[in-house]
């Protein structure tokens, strides 16, 4: 007796699951790519009507574009809630979050003036290059890195509560030395005179005067220096420590649940691995 559920999906709604959220037919390769050529050109357009000389030029041009692309996303959105077997899981899922964000700054330029430069949010959607190219291999390589980061976080807010420590002590005694009249007028902009000077970035607007204050000033840029190297020795330690044997990385398949859209399958899985359902 087969226990097994069936798909009661009409067949149009299967082929276009498969063309919109597949990779690995020919029709969906060429939706997904052509999907991307459509996220980079509106960007670029985005962009370059913040340019006044091009909007000034070709701003009805631009903003055309700008509505025929939201238009389109629109479209592509609403045909992912029709294909998908549970449109609000997909809605809420972290794809359908940024799907759908991308539609809304140009509708909100028609209140909030400016807003439709938000479009440049349409980036996030060429994260789905990973999957379209057969990148899932470098899944793990970014999560060798977040477990590195996340291995070290202890030591990183040690040394982060330190440095904020030393911060606050220089710029308080910054405040003491130099005073209002060369510009440390308060403790909070003393302290951040001190941040930009530890991080070595140097904006210039606040300058010690004094000899006193000019000595403090260059030890802090020196010790600037050897600060912005502990952290990545931190890191670098643990993702070199011993771990040990090595194992074979995990393959992915480029199928995602129709359910819930989860990816990042293991070749021998048969079920989804967040919502239980067969792939």
């Amino acid at each position: 007796m087969d226990l097994q559920p069936r798909d009661t999906a009409p067949g149009w709604k299967r082929t276009g699951y498969r063309i919109i959220f597949e990779s690995d037919t020919r029709a969906g390769m060429a939706f997904d790519v052509l999907l991307l050529a459509i996220i980079v050109l509106s960007v670029g357009t985005v962009m370059l009507d913040s340019v006044r000389s091009i909007s000034s030029q070709y701003g009805a041009l631009l903003r055309g574009l700008e509505w025929a692309f939201t238009i389109a996303f629109l479209l592509e959105y609403l045909a992912r809630l029709l294909v998908v077997r549970r449109p609000v899981a997909y809605a809420l899922s972290w794809l359908g979050i940024i799907d759908f964000l991308a539609t809304i700054p140009a509708l909100a330029a028609l209140v909030l003036t400016g807003s439709q430069y938000l479009l440049a949010i349409r980036t996030l959607r060429l994260l789905r290059m990973f999957r379209i190219f057969k990148l899932g291999q470098f899944v793990g390589e970014g999560e060798f890195i977040t477990n590195a980061l996340k291995a070290s976080r202890y030591k990183i807010m040690v040394f982060l509560t330190s440095v904020l420590t030393m911060t606050i002590v220089v710029g308080t005694l910054m405040y003491v030395v130099e005073g209002g009249q060369n510009g440390f007028t308060s403790i909070p902009k003393s302290v951040y005179w001190a941040v930009v000077t530890v991080t070595t970035v140097g904006y210039g607007d606040i300058s010690p005067v004094t000899i006193l204050g000019q000595t403090l000033a260059s030890l802090l840029m020196i010790l600037g220096y050897a600060i912005i190297a502990v952290p990545t020795g931190i890191v670098s330690a643990q993702m070199v420590a011993p771990r040990g044997p090595a194992q074979p990385e995990p393959a992915f398949k480029l199928a995602v649940c129709h359910v819930c859209q989860a990816a990042g399958h293991r070749p021998d899985a048969e079920f989804c691995w967040r919502c239980g359902e067969r792939l």
